[in-house]
């Protein structure tokens, strides 16, 4: 960690062939993924039916799904939700049945083999269960904890809406980049933000996690991220362009990275404790948004020095694109 105490001189810029390559072949992988796997849409997108259920012991997966499938939900996706006491079950909409008839139904299913009745207690008012041959209630063996429906016409326009505030988000930053600095800034920022979501894409992908709208949410903030830390490079990048007056393209842009990398990993660092933090201790509901910020932290400091910074070198750019334009009549004589 002595570099980020002193000034650094690394050849970034000089290792941007073998990022390139690496970059390409993670590139290559995550479309194929995309394209041949997909994304493990949750009902958010493809709606459905979410029951949350817990028991009071550990269960296996494959009793419960045998049980659904005995009950006649044999599209039942099931999971363990953190614990083996915990289990989620999606089911796709029906439109036969409305959600509540659904929930019902799943609960009543899972509860079956413990021979369950659902009644209220009369004392703590909560929910208990009496069990065939027995009088006073105990304790559920199966208690539902929570029940989400997504309609499918819903879960339509949010996957439309949700891409399309991707795109726009994108086309927004080439426009803002393009005028505030310089249209061959605006690629690069552009080509390492496409970098980073195809990346975090492909690797849900892969993984086969679930993508839904905390997930979504977390790759659009990733986008700001991502977008924020090039920014820094970039105005230290302008800045040099106008002050050093030695030194080719590269060894400016090499000295830029080099000086905003102190800041750029300190960041980063801080970021990713905060991540993690989520990611282990949070819950299985914030999950997914938690790893898609993981994995988009570090894909977007990868991608702020070795995809946006060298894209904007291999455009060409130079000390004259970056000088300021001089107005006519300002420096002339009366």
């Amino acid at each position: 960690m002595d570099f980020l105490k002193k000034d650094t001189h690394i050849d970034f810029l000089g290792r941007r062939r073998p990022a390139m390559v690496l970059s390409g072949l993670l590139f290559v992988v995550s479309i194929g993924s995309l394209s041949s796997l997909g994304l493990s849409l949750g009902i958010d997108f493809t709606g459905g039916t979410l029951v949350e259920v817990g028991y009071s012991e550990p269960v296996k997966i494959a009793d419960v799904r045998e049980q659904l499938e005995s009950a006649g939900f044999d599209d039942a996706v099931v999971q363990y939700f953190g614990t083996s006491r915990d289990v989620m079950v999606r089911l796709p909409a029906r439109e036969e049945i409305n959600a509540a008839e659904m929930s019902s139904a799943v609960t009543g299913a899972l509860r079956k083999p413990f021979d369950e009745t659902v009644v209220e207690g009369l004392q703590r008012g909560v929910q208990q269960c009496l069990r065939s041959g027995q009088s006073e209630a105990d304790d559920c063996q199966v208690q539902m904890r929570r029940v989400e429906f997504v309609g499918p016409q819903v879960g339509e326009e949010l996957t439309e809406k949700g891409g399309l505030a991707m795109i726009y988000a994108l086309i927004g930053i080439l426009i803002y980049v393009a005028w505030r600095f310089e249209w061959r800034f605006a690629l690069g920022s552009v080509a390492a933000l496409v970098h980073d979501v195809l990346i975090t894409l492909g690797i849900f992908s892969l993984l086969q996690l679930e993508f839904s709208l905390p997930v979504l949410a977390a790759v659009l903030a990733v986008i700001g991220y991502s977008l924020n830390d090039t920014i820094v490079v970039f105005d230290r990048i302008r800045e040099n362009f106008r002050k050093m007056r030695k030194g080719t393209s590269s060894d400016i842009m090499n000295n830029s990275i080099n000086q905003t990398l102190r800041r750029t990993v300190l960041t980063s660092l801080t970021t990713l404790l905060v991540v993690l933090t989520l990611l282990l201790v949070g819950g299985e509901v914030i999950h997914g948004f938690a790893a898609a910020l993981l994995i988009g932290v570090v894909v977007g400091t990868y991608s702020s020095i070795f995809i946006a910074s060298p894209v904007v070198l291999m455009l060409g750019i130079s000390r004259e694109d970056m000088l300021p334009v001089e107005k006519e009549g300002v420096n002339s004589d009366p």
